[in-house]
């Protein structure tokens, strides 16, 4: 995978039959947890961390994005 390839932009594919979509939702759901997602490709080998905090986003962080969205 190229390293400035945009994967976690909706709609980006590198398969012909992908919607591209997967990534960028999974993005959207761990961030808006207050976690991160984090890539780490070499050729033949890619690996996805996810971190979550154990007592969740803070309050505020939560609120200013479901506000947003609305």
């Amino acid at each position: 995978m190229p390293e400035d390839a945009p994967i976690f932009d909706a709609f980006f594919s590198t398969k012909p039959q992908g919607t591209g979509l997967g990534l960028s939702i999974s993005y959207r759901i761990i961030t808006d947890h207050g976690g991160t997602l984090d890539v780490d490709s070499k050729r033949g080998c890619t690996v996805f961390r996810i971190v979550l905090p154990l007592d969740g986003p803070p309050d505020s962080a939560l609120r200013s994005r479901v506000e947003a969205s609305s």
